[in-house]
């Protein structure tokens, strides 16, 4: 069971996911702004954190930035109704680990959180898994502790673009559209727009480059997808 903190002005809303939440077996937390979702955030430490965004007070994109400058792992996953507001959850200043769209099932929304909630469990464990890093040149990636390294330097990633990482460079030099790398990475059939995926890698690419102002190894092809160069 986890501890799950929903975020959200809309009273009907909240009334249905908390019973979604409370029959999959987790305990359920409210908050109907930001503001309030920031001091629930640091006095009860929730699992993970379900927001919406236009909010009054602090808006959804607001707490996720507080939450992400004070140093603040929490999964958090963001329910938006615009595509502008999908790229800006996302994106490398905010740092969400992932996003469902209005409408959404409630089956789709209990997906997402799950595999959320499995990626931080393997995060968190407390044993090393037997299974050695994989190394691709000089990137290391541990894909049971969600751990990255490009030559030496540990990377800060979220599970979605770890799980990038992993697609790309399970097949070196071979182009993948955005639809197979969206299959790959995120796999619960849920429809959503391939060009995700751009925000996914430019994001990743501006981490790298941070360590690395020469890093090209994450090849845009155009008008056919991504792949990852040899060196």
């Amino acid at each position: 069971m986890a501890r799950i903190l929903l975020v959200d002005d809309d009273e009907a809303l909240l009334a249905v996911l908390q019973l979604a939440f409370g029959e999959a077996g987790h305990e359920v937390l409210v908050a109907r702004d930001g503001r309030e979702g920031l001091t629930l955030c640091e006095r009860e430490r929730p699992s993970l954190l379900v927001t919406d965004v236009n909010m009054p007070r602090l808006d959804g994109f607001a707490l996720v930035r507080t939450l992400r400058e004070r140093g603040d792992t929490l999964p958090i996953l963001v329910l938006t109704a615009r595509d502008d507001e999908i790229d800006e959850a996302l994106g490398l200043e905010l740092g969400a680990d992932d996003y469902v769209t209005k409408p959404f099932s409630n089956r789709v929304l209990l997906s997402r959180v799950a595999a959320l909630l499995r990626r931080q469990a393997l995060r968190a464990g407390d044993e090393r898994s037997a299974r050695a890093p994989r190394h691709v040149g000089e990137l290391e990636l541990d894909e049971e502790r969600l751990e990255v390294r490009w030559r030496g330097h540990a990377i800060e990633t979220t599970m979605t673009e770890l799980r990038l990482l992993e697609t790309l460079t399970r097949r070196p030099g071979i182009v993948l559209s955005r639809d197979a790398v969206l299959e790959r990475i995120r796999g619960d059939g849920t429809v959503v727009a391939p060009r995700i995926i751009d925000t996914y890698v430019n994001r990743l690419r501006r981490k790298l480059e941070a360590i690395d102002p020469a890093f090209d190894r994450i090849e845009t092809v155009i008008g056919a997808g991504y792949r990852w160069r040899d060196p």
